[in-house]
């Protein structure tokens, strides 16, 4: 199912990937003389493609929810502007797929050498075979091995100072949409990416199988951060992160400062939140944000910029600050 699913998607990105290379990119390539870069445009193409894609139909499903059942009203939506550019910049981006590529020959050269020298590697294929060999059973196990992956990350993204100033831009958005997930500082993209990249390859995800699992990361993330009300249920809640669960990993003095460098950390599935005694259930809609953003005298007024050019470099600049001792601290909650 999984196989044919993938084939099916891939035969389709092929073709408008063809259609406008043909009709649109050559045509331009010729004329200009850059016909030299026409390989590497075609190939690159393919992933553009996929994330426009993408985006449309995040929008076209969560976009009707957000306004017909939105978790909270706001005065105007001028604050997601930079999130639009984020997600477009993310999506569009071939980051993921440039690390897992740039890292096969590394991690091949390491097969090579555990071979060699008889190192045990992970290969989820032959762990039972004949069920773990099957594509859907190996397609599970590796989203379930990615998002375990994902929550230490997480956690540490909100543990390690230097870091956490980096997720920061992510925190600092106030008013949570469709949008928000991808609003990152980019070095921590490239972090991610490595990251997962690597994990991705030491257990033997295949290429086509990392798209697809990408996708489905990317909406259900998407899902997550969306301004609706859409009750998941007792039962559903606790296998899937839920937006209200989500929320609250965003709210002031909850997903940082409280519950010892917060809370609800889980990607994709909470059970890790549920495990390690890190999951909140309250689903209270509160304000969502870091506390020293707030006006005094709730916060410090600390501005993290408007703009992404702006969020990327206060990012920086707390970096310096940090390094140079002259570190600040988050107001306690009164």
């Amino acid at each position: 199912m999984i196989d044919t699913l993938v084939s099916q998607l891939d035969n389709a990105v092929s073709w408008l990937q063809t259609l406008v290379y043909v009709d649109v990119v050559q045509p331009f390539f010729y004329k200009f003389g850059f016909m030299s870069y026409d390989e590497d445009t075609y190939d690159a193409l393919y992933w553009v493609i996929v994330g426009v894609l993408e985006v449309v139909v995040t929008y076209l499903v969560l976009r009707p929810l957000e306004a017909l059942r939105p978790a909270e009203a706001w005065a105007d939506r001028k604050a997601l502007r930079a999130d639009v550019w984020y997600t477009w910049i993310s999506k569009l981006g071939v980051l993921n797929l440039a690390f897992f590529f740039m890292l096969q020959p590394v991690f091949n050269h390491w097969q090579s050498l555990m071979a060699m020298y008889n190192v045990p590697n992970i290969d989820v294929d032959s762990l039972w075979p004949g069920v773990t060999d099957k594509p859907f059973v190996s397609f599970l196990i590796y989203l379930v091995v990615l998002d375990f992956a994902g929550y230490w990350y997480h956690r540490w993204q909100h543990r390690i100072g230097i870091w956490w100033e980096l997720h920061a831009v992510h925190h600092s958005q106030r008013q949570m949409s469709l949008w928000c997930d991808d609003r990152n500082h980019f070095l921590d993209d490239i972090i991610n990416a490595a990251f997962l990249a690597g994990i991705s390859l030491f257990i033997g995800v295949e290429p086509a199988q990392f798209v697809v699992l990408v996708a489905i990361g990317n909406f259900m993330q998407s899902v997550q951060h969306a301004n609706m009300r859409l009750p998941f249920g007792p039962v559903l809640e606790r296998l899937i992160v839920s937006p209200a669960f989500h929320r609250r990993h965003h709210a002031v003095d909850y997903g940082h400062a409280g519950m010892h460098y917060g809370c609800n950390f889980g990607v994709l599935f909470p059970w890790w939140d549920m495990l390690l005694r890190t999951a909140s259930w309250n689903a209270e809609v509160v304000p969502t944000g870091i506390r020293d953003q707030l006006p005094a005298p709730l916060g410090h007024g600390r501005d993290y910029g408007e703009s992404v050019i702006a969020q990327q470099w206060h990012a920086l600049v707390r970096i310096a600050r940090r390094l140079r001792g002259t570190r600040y601290r988050e107001q306690a909650a009164s």
